[in-house]
């Protein structure tokens, strides 16, 4: 539940700062320091710390007033981008949400370019990081009720940021839960009653009709679950755009592992742990599905979240079995830990037969790319050099910042085969986000098709405007492709 906020075209008067409580100040780069209440006492501060005036614009300072309010002060420079602005305010949100206030005051000067800028980046940060996460602690921190902006008055009511918050929160909330309470069956309840909330259609597709038929990639997989529960899910929103117009949609596909203990290739304890997030991939597509729903963006929606544990059971899947997917393609069982991959080739065949405009998928798939790139960056693979731009330029302005990787066809004689069509993957795990990206290739035919491998989804101590390890990272960038795609 995100907080309540008002917006206030007006400065911010000087005794509301007084007796805020706790309050957010984003100036515009500047030699001097207007005279405002705290003035003093922030340079002092910065004295005793020996800190210039241009150093609000890397690390905000939170000064104390006579009255008890907590002030953060911080200057966002004009050429920032949206990333960098998003860093800065989280850097001085993380000041005062410290201390768990109920409510909390924003608040921007300068001109009106600078007041607009500074203003929805410090309302996103206040909303994504409002709410405390799902958590069964005894005691749990309280949340943020309100969130008050002086300086600018947005014509929509903060409309698209709310949105973009909300989608964010939806993918952290379910990202963080244990094994034990989201599981395929449980997340498949879940997407229901998310359909009920925001007017999608939801069809199911279980283990025993995938079996049937011939979804040989992905029940391999489901198949090491005592459970059987697994499903591949197809999420359905019309849009803005009304039934029966006739044009294509957009599918966004997801890993929805909710488990991964590896298989038979059993991961050791330090590889293991925090493998209930490894369902990330699917809770990004269910995100940006919200907040497209909410802000009923003019394009028809599909969500395809493929959703298992990774078992290791007598009846798991192992090395050196050969499985036949669901589009036909044979494969060579090569690393029972390479899961991700299997799940998503018979879900991105299902999405393909639906022949969308655009197939976008997401998923925490390989360790070669979080070496590549670490945890504050994902990498992204496009079919074509118009896509790729797309995708960057999404990047750019949403602040999820990616780096686009080729996957040349030369490297499919790592997963040439002698006794299937494919490898699952090569056991020397050279390249492998690249050899991920070749197989994926084999299930979407001729569409349009974004893979964004998610290293970022996770980054210690928060990454852009939020301020949790798990970021959401892929929401604002799914949502601002779209965007892009309809103007």
């Amino acid at each position: 539940m995100l907080p309540k906020l008002t917006e206030n075209k007006q400065e911010i008067p000087l005794k509301s700062l007084e007796t805020a409580g706790h309050a957010l100040l984003l100036l515009p780069v500047s030699r001097t320091l207007p005279d405002l209440p705290g003035s003093a006492e922030l340079k002092a501060v910065m004295k005793r710390r020996g800190l210039k005036i241009n150093d609000l614009g890397k690390s905000p300072v939170a000064v104390q007033l006579t009255g008890g309010t907590l002030v953060a002060v911080a200057m966002l420079k004009a050429d920032a981008s949206t990333f960098e602005a998003h860093e800065l305010v989280r850097k001085g949100l993380a000041l005062l949400l410290a201390e768990h206030p109920k409510s909390l005051t924003l608040a921007v000067s300068g001109d009106a370019a600078f007041k607009a800028r500074a203003s929805e980046a410090a309302v996103y940060a206040a909303l994504v990081n409002a709410a405390p996460l799902p958590s069964r602690k005894s005691k749990p921190d309280a949340a943020l009720k309100t969130v008050q902006l002086f300086g600018h008055k947005s014509a929509d009511g903060c409309a698209r940021i709310k949105a973009l918050a909300e989608g964010n929160v939806l993918t952290r909330s379910l990202t963080v839960q244990g094994p034990d309470e989201l599981t395929p069956g449980v997340y498949r309840k879940r997407i229901k009653a998310l359909a009920k909330q925001y007017g999608w259609t939801v069809e199911e597709y279980g283990f025993d009709k995938l079996k049937k038929m011939g979804a040989g990639a992905f029940c391999a997989v489901a198949q090491g679950s005592p459970a059987k529960d697994a499903a591949i899910v197809r999420i359905r929103w019309e849009g803005g755009r009304g039934k029966g117009k006739g044009s294509k949609p957009v599918a966004f596909v997801g890993k929805g592992i909710c488990f991964d203990t590896g298989g038979h290739n059993l991961k050791p304890a330090k590889y293991m742990q925090g493998m209930h997030e490894d369902m990330n991939g699917s809770a990004v597509v269910l995100g940006i599905l919200a907040a497209a729903s909410k802000l009923k963006l003019p394009v028809a929606l599909e969500g395809w979240v493929a959703l298992a544990e990774n078992h290791i059971s007598p009846q798991a899947y192992r090395q050196n079995e050969v499985v036949k997917a669901l589009n036909g393609t044979t494969i060579e069982i090569v690393h029972t830990d390479a899961e991700g991959r299997m799940v998503l080739a018979d879900t991105l065949t299902l999405a393909a037969r639906g022949k969308p405009a655009l197939i976008a998928d997401f998923a925490t798939l390989t360790g070669s790319m979080h070496y590549a790139l670490g945890s504050r960056m994902s990498g992204v693979f496009a079919t074509s050099s118009a896509l790729a731009h797309q995708a960057s330029r999404a990047a750019i302005a949403s602040g999820e910042r990616i780096v686009v990787f080729p996957y040349p066809e030369d490297y499919d004689s790592h997963l040439d085969s002698t006794v299937a069509d494919v490898k699952q993957c090569s056991m020397e795990g050279e390249a492998d986000h690249i050899l991920a990206t070749r197989f994926l290739s084999r299930f979407v035919g001729d569409t349009p098709w974004l893979h964004m491998d998610l290293s970022g989804h996770s980054c210690k101590g928060g990454l852009g405007a939020v301020m949790s390890d798990a970021n959401g990272f892929g929401v604002a960038w799914g949502v601002t492709l779209l965007e892009g795609l309809k103007s």
